[in-house]
């Protein structure tokens, strides 16, 4: 481990010695109560997402909950080769441990990364750790369900899913075109899976492209990476544009390339690295009932807390290979927790910070996406005021915040000396800086998010289509000409261990 010192990057953080799951997870082991083992027999049948609702979910999730540790669940019952690890990025603390930055300052990181690309490498299918043991469709007693412990996370649920299968697709346009991003994938079939895609994904464009012309689409689903991999993938348009292979993001977080290799079945790519590949084609004109083995109308919990409605007419990936490392780890996450909030979030907090950084680089100090949002529908912008513009330049830093991340719902503006982390901090602005007929700005029946369910007009008449939202601007920041009004209490600065080390 070492100090990165290259006077290109505006941040220090630590070049950390991970390059997949497993080196992250030795990492951990050096930090108290960050990773645990379990090896008492858990069902992957809504037994193991109840456990860890409870243990270190967090988020949205209905209370009780926590942030807590990652687990690596051992014995997985009817699969005496399985294991499973959840909640790997279910803490913000935990991912800036595995970054090698404080977590105040991952935006800034993620944001330093997205200018220090490291582009992807290929190696020779030997070499890939991926691929150490093959699984061929082909073959007679060939089945998802057997071969890879997928858990269920409620009663209610389509199915088994995988919830951290990254998948890696190419523009049948050009192959040149890579894209990479985490998906629903509901086990249908013993090589058949029903893939959701939220509206504007780019593997979507590239599977309608394909499709026009009655082409299948090749895809390598990967699953177990390295946390840099995972979180890269979550950046989206317009911070990276269709083509953009978010790998590179990953390659600067880690200061080295990303390692790729050629599925065994498909003309496609895989991250050489990963515990699991699924590699597969996604079909042409055909459609699957997400819930068609269930009958529940129901799909899985999603990020805001609910559980979503099974689609009607999804695109179906037919499988044609897995391929796994010995002793591989199944990598999942519970839909509303903390960890999707760090998966989402963290992205988001980079491409506003981005943004704001090139259009108003003297106001803007700092970017949170905050957990009750589910990294998504809720941003903090933490402002610092230098002249009388400024009173307008915020609302202004607002607006341009929502033409980066269209899904966005509410944006709270406070002060440089609030804590945009600590949420009792910035419902005190709201409640000694904020006036609502004043400080407020509604922008009325505009795209939003479609998981969001008061976006209907079933909810509110003056929304024209599902999945329009009126979003909403609270300005909690001092005019200028009052700051010396508002100014907090000052205490002597101190080292308070001197007095109580124990409990500090």
């Amino acid at each position: 481990m070492m100090i990165n010192n290259n006077k290109n990057h505006p941040l220090e953080f630590k070049i950390l010695p991970i390059d997949d799951l497993r080196s992250a997870i030795e990492f951990l082991k050096h930090f108290s109560n960050e990773y645990i083992t379990v090896n008492q027999p858990i069902s992957i049948y809504t037994q193991l997402a109840s456990v860890y609702k409870h243990i270190g979910a967090g988020g949205t999730v209905m209370r009780p909950t926590q942030i807590g540790p990652a687990i690596m669940f051992n014995n997985i019952q009817n699969y005496p080769k399985g294991r499973i690890l959840i909640g790997m990025l279910a803490s913000r603390q935990r991912v800036s441990h595995l970054l090698g930055i404080s977590s105040q300052k991952l935006a800034k990181h993620l944001a330093n990364a997205k200018h220090h690309l490291k582009p992807t490498i290929t190696i020779k299918n030997k070499q890939a750790p991926c691929q150490e043991i093959i699984y061929n469709a082909n073959e007679p007693n060939f089945d998802l369900h057997k071969i890879l412990p997928i858990p269920t996370n409620t009663k209610q649920d389509a199915g088994p899913f995988l919830c951290m299968g990254l998948v890696l697709g190419s523009d049948p346009d050009d192959k040149r075109n890579i894209d990479v991003t985490i998906h629903r994938l509901c086990v249908q079939g013993k090589d058949e899976l029903s893939i959701f895609f939220a509206p504007n994904r780019h593997i979507d464009i590239f599977r309608k492209k394909a499709e026009i012309v009655n082409k299948q689409l090749p895809v390598s689903v990967n699953i177990g990476l390295d946390p840099a991999i995972y979180i890269s993938s979550s950046f989206e348009a317009p911070t990276t544009p269709l083509g953009f292979n978010e790998l590179y993001i990953a390659g600067g977080l880690r200061n080295k390339p990303i390692e790729l290799t050629e599925c065994v079945s498909i003309p496609q790519y895989c991250i050489a690295k990963a515990e699991i590949v699924i590699e597969g084609n996604i079909l042409p004109n055909k459609r699957m009932v997400e819930d068609k083995n269930t009958n529940t109308g129901k799909a899985m919990p999603e990020f805001l807390g609910y559980i979503g409605e099974a689609n009607n007419s999804l695109p179906i990936l037919k499988v044609t290979a897995i391929t796994t490392r010995k002793n591989p780890i199944l990598q999942t996450l519970i839909g509303p927790g903390e960890e999707h909030v760090n998966l989402a979030g963290l992205p988001t907090e980079a491409s506003i910070y981005i943004a704001l950084k090139n259009s108003l680089p003297e106001l803007i100090q700092n970017v949170y996406a905050h957990s009750a949002g589910g990294g998504k529908l809720l941003v903090i912008l933490q402002v610092k005021k230098n002249t009388i513009a400024d009173d307008g330049n915020v609302k202004q830093a607002a607006i341009n915040t929502l033409a980066v991340y269209r899904e966005l719902k509410n944006i709270i503006i406070v002060d440089e000396d609030v804590d945009i982390f600590d949420t009792n901090d910035v419902l005190w602005a709201m409640q000694t800086r904020y006036q609502g007929n004043v400080d407020t700005i509604f922008i009325p029946n505009i795209p939003g998010h479609i998981l969001d369910p008061s976006q209907s007009p079933e909810y509110n008449p003056n929304l024209s289509v599902k999945g329009n939202t009126c979003k909403s601007i609270f300005d909690c920041t001092v005019p200028w000409k009052l700051k010396d009004k508002f100014v907090r209490a000052q205490f002597e600065k101190v080292d308070p261990k001197l007095w109580i080390n124990n409990t500090i």
